[in-house]
């Protein structure tokens, strides 16, 4: 099978690998679509993403969706051809696509992957692979609203319209925000955000905006109340998050490259690049 492959910073391959089998427990999905992620970039471009640094070679992706194309013993209530995506956390503690632990845990961008049943989520039939790749992210998105806890009827600013900034517009107002305003330092993103529900945007390197870094003062934070909350990933969001897509939350605005998998250094390139104008850029990894 093919798979899209880093082996050191600047150093993306598309190798061919064992078909692998799907053992107890197991599903194994013929993979459609993948979509390219910041932590794909940055292992692509530095050999490290974070804190997990390159010892070997890693398959990339853990944005997939696909088709069952085997069932291993012991798993029930799944048909072959059904279409998926996946949850990318591991049942050890790993993440699709990530050097965090060593051995590292390849990801899903290949022709075919193995994963624990419980890691498959169904599709709804209004929704294909080409968009349900687009769970794993908007899930994260979700997770990040759910962290601000309930902002039905609230006004939202989401700074940043990147690929997870404009999900993050589309979750927002999903979970009923009143208003949802992005700002960002480029246009062409926020003109995505504005697709994908912002009710207004900010161009904050434009007009008369300072531009600077602003001190955000331990009183102002105490007398104003502010709250600040982390967000990392997401528990079981992308459930959800496939929920949302097939009661029409549309993430269509979103994707505005693809590319077969034999491209993938092209396509990588692209997303990497500011001046590119794209959103999310999608891998076109098998039929689909």
């Amino acid at each position: 099978m093919k798979a899209v492959v880093v082996h050191a910073a600047n150093d993306l391959r598309v190798d061919d690998l064992p078909n692998p089998v799907a053992r107890e427990g197991e599903v194994l999905v013929a993979m459609e679509w993948g979509g390219i992620c910041g932590s794909d970039i940055s292992y692509w471009r530095n050999g490290s993403s974070g804190t997990a640094v390159l010892k070997h070679p890693l398959v990339l992706g853990h944005e997939v969706a696909g088709h069952i194309a085997g069932i291993g013993p012991g798993v029930g209530g799944l048909s072959v051809g059904q279409p998926v995506t996946v949850h990318p956390a591991t049942a050890s503690g790993g993440y699709f696509g990530s050097a965090a632990s060593d051995p590292h845990t390849d990801g899903g961008f290949s022709e075919l992957r193995v994963v624990r049943a419980e890691q498959i989520r169904m599709l709804p039939s209004n929704v294909d692979t080409e968009h349900g790749a687009l769970a794993e992210p908007l899930a994260v998105a979700m997770h990040a609203v759910n962290r601000a806890r309930d902002v039905r009827g609230r006004n939202v600013l989401v700074n940043g319209a990147g690929p997870i900034g404009s999900l993050v517009v589309a979750a927002a107002k999903h979970a009923g925000a009143a208003t949802v305003t992005a700002a960002d330092v480029d246009d062409a993103p926020l003109k995505i955000a504005q697709a994908m529900g912002a009710d207004d945007v900010i161009n904050v390197g434009a007009g008369n905006l300072p531009g600077t870094a602003v001190a955000a003062s331990l009183g102002d934070l105490v007398t104003r109340e502010i709250t600040w909350l982390g967000s990392y990933r997401f528990v079981d969001e992308i459930t959800d998050a496939v929920a949302a897509m097939g009661n029409g939350l549309d993430v269509t605005p979103l994707i505005t490259h693809c590319y077969p998998i034999n491209e993938a250094a092209q396509a990588i390139t692209v997303a990497a690049d500011r001046n590119s104008g794209s959103g999310k850029v999608l891998l076109q990894l098998g039929a689909g």
